[in-house]
């Protein structure tokens, strides 16, 4: 299987669903919903995202045939084909559908290639908004337009990337201890947060805005993102060397067996290591 012609497939995928977006971004766009999270980001859907779940199956189901690849995606329900094939496609067509209703920035295409056993080997993310490319493949780095991917630490605060503001947020004050911790132990001057974005972006935010992290505990209800939130930015960050885990540090499950939610691991981005 070559993991360059598959990279390069995905990135005409991104880019064709970006596209799509582009010409919406501006327009009052209905909202319908459908059964998902707890959260009503989760269960936010229009036609832009089917749109662009269309677009991007038209270069990846030929992928399928050729090299018996299993696909899970947003938009489509769950057929556990991941769970016989070697591999799967893993997509969010528009991840943060919610910003893009409000014309905010923060949505984005996420698609990556996860091996049965959970491991990701491609990851693609494109921002409609910048018109940025990320994309890393499995023993090959990270990428940033085409270019190899450096992470430059450019502030003295610790970032906080969040989907909803720390007020919000399930258990705030473990998060904001853990945060105030270590601010402490790598002599920062204090937290500040980037909130609205949906998780795929929010994982860039986080390489963007160094020293950062992304944290959600684990909870017993039924959100905290699925596979496809994570995924592509999960192979970024392997590539970068970097830290996408559970919340706990231990290995990111990214072929769930039980469902697709992420809630009961938790999550752990950052750009840098965390004391816990």
């Amino acid at each position: 299987m070559d993991l360059l012609q598959l990279n390069n497939i995905a990135i005409k995928a991104a880019l064709s669903a970006g596209k799509i977006i582009q010409q919406y971004m501006s327009d009052d766009v209905p909202v319908e919903k459908k059964k998902a999270g707890t959260s009503y980001a989760s269960q936010v859907v229009t036609e832009v995202d089917r749109a662009c779940e269309k677009a991007i199956l038209s270069h990846l189901l030929p992928t399928c045939k050729a090299f018996n690849l299993a696909l899970l995606s947003e938009e489509t329900e769950d057929d556990r084909s991941r769970f016989y094939e070697d591999f799967f496609w893993c997509i969010d067509p528009m991840d943060g559908t919610l910003a893009f209703i409000n014309k905010q920035p923060g949505f984005s295409v996420s698609i990556a290639l996860i091996a049965k056993d959970g491991t990701p080997y491609i990851g693609v993310v494109f921002d409609p908004n910048t018109n940025t490319l990320y994309y890393a493949i499995k023993g090959n780095g990270a990428y940033k337009n085409y270019s190899p991917w450096e992470i430059k630490h450019t502030n003295n605060h610790l970032t906080y990337v969040t989907d909803r503001k720390l007020k919000d947020t399930h258990q705030a004050a473990e998060i904001e201890r853990l945060l105030n911790e270590n601010v402490e132990r790598l002599g920062l001057n204090g937290v500040k947060e980037i909130a609205g974005s949906g998780a795929v972006l929010n994982g860039i935010l986080v390489l963007e805005n160094g020293p950062a992290c992304m944290l959600k505990l684990p909870k017993k209800e039924n959100g905290g993102g699925s596979i496809w939130d994570f995924a592509a930015t999960a192979c970024i960050y392997q590539e970068l060397g970097l830290p996408a885990t559970n919340f706990e540090g231990g290995r990111l499950d990214l072929n769930i067996k039980d469902d697709t939610f992420m809630n009961h691991q938790g999550i752990y981005y950052a750009n840098f290591i965390i004391n816990k």
